[in-house]
C-alpha cells in the first residue's frame, strides 16, 4: 500500500503541474457562473438551466481531464525512459499500473470537488436572491442534496473512462488511445441500441454480434441521471447501487487487462 501511495501521489503532483488541467477547471467554473446569466434569459426555468448546465460542465470537463491525462500515464514514462528507473526499484508492474490509476482518480476527485463547489455556490446565490414566490414554484431546492447522486455517478463513470484510457495507454500511442477511449465513451451511451439491433436489421449473425458487443462494451447510459435529479424525479437507491457494482467489476477487469499487457512488454 505504501508503494501504491507513492506512485499515486507522484501522479497527482505531476498532474497538478499541467497548465491544461487548470485551464479546463477554470473554464468549467466560468461556464457555471455564466449559466446564471443564461438562466436569467429564460422564463421560470432559470434554476433548471443552472442545474443542467452545471452537471453537463462537470461531466464534460471531467471527461477531458480523464482522457487527456489518462492516455499519457504510461506512454510518458516510456517516452521519457523513466520507466527503466521506476521498474528497477522494488515496485511491481501491477503496483505501477494501479498506482497510476489511483493517482489520476485522486486528481479527478480534487478537480470535481472544485467544480461542484463552484456549482453549488452559484445555486446558493440563486436561492438566496430569488423571490419567495419564484422559489415556491421550484420542484426542488436550489442546493438540493439529491443532486449529489448524479455527481457521484458522473465521478464513477469518469473512473471507468479513466480505466479505459489507462488500458489503451499500455499498448498504443496517446492519439490512438484518445480516439479509442472517446469512441467507447460515445458507444457506451448508446449501448442499448445494440441490444435492440434486431428491430433495425433482422439478420441472425449480425444480431448475435450486436448482442455480444452489448455485453462486452461498457454500458454508460445508467450513469446519466442528470435529467431525473434536475426535474426532481426520484432515483431508486437500488439502481444506483447496481450501477456502482457494475462499474467496480468493469474497472477491475480493465485494470487486470492493463496489468497483463504491461507485464508482457519488454523495456530492455
Amino acid at each position: 500500500m505504501r508503494t501504491l501511495g507513492y506512485v499515486a501521489v507522484n501522479v497527482f503532483r505531476e498532474s497538478v503541474r499541467d497548465k491544461v488541467l487548470y485551464n479546463l477547471v477554470v473554464f468549467a467554473v466560468l461556464l457555471m457562473a455564466a449559466s446564471y446569466l443564461i438562466g436569467q434569459l429564460t422564463a421560470g426555468q432559470d434554476i433548471k438551466i443552472i442545474k443542467d448546465l452545471g452537471l453537463a460542465a462537470i461531466a464534460t470537463f471531467g471527461l477531458m481531464i480523464a482522457v487527456f491525462i489518462g492516455i499519457g500515464l504510461v506512454w510518458k514514462e516510456v517516452e521519457r525512459r523513466s520507466i527503466y528507473g521506476l521498474l528497477s526499484k522494488p515496485i511491481s508492474r501491477a503496483q505501477f499500473i494501479v498506482g497510476k490509476y489511483a493517482g489520476l482518480v485522486l486528481t479527478l476527485a480534487v478537480n470535481m470537488a472544485v467544480m461542484v463547489g463552484a456549482w453549488y455556490a452559484v445555486l446558493g446565490y440563486m436561492g438566496a436572491t430569488v423571490s419567495p414566490a419564484a422559489r415556491a414554484a421550484w420542484v426542488a431546492p436550489a442546493t438540493d442534496p439529491t443532486m449529489l447522486k448524479a455527481v457521484i455517478l458522473i465521478f464513477v463513470e469518469l473512473m471507468l473512462v479513466t480505466a479505459v484510457a489507462l488500458f489503451f495507454s499500455t499498448f498504443s500511442s496517446p492519439f490512438l488511445s484518445a480516439g479509442l477511449t472517446v469512441g467507447l465513451w460515445v458507444i457506451g451511451h448508446f449501448n442499448a441500441d445494440l441490444r435492440n439491433f434486431e428491430a433495425v436489421l433482422d439478420v441472425a449473425p449480425l444480431v448475435w454480434v450486436a448482442r455480444a458487443l452489448y455485453y462486452l462494451l461498457p454500458n454508460l447510459a445508467p450513469f446519466n441521471i442528470r435529467a431525473e435529479v434536475v426535474h426532481g424525479v426520484a432515483v431508486p437507491g437500488s439502481q444506483i447501487l447496481l450501477t456502482l457494482a457494475y462499474a467496480v467489476v468493469y474497472i477491475a477487469i480493465l485494470l487486470a487487462g492493463a496489468i497483463a499487457i504491461f507485464r508482457r512488454r519488454d523495456f530492455k
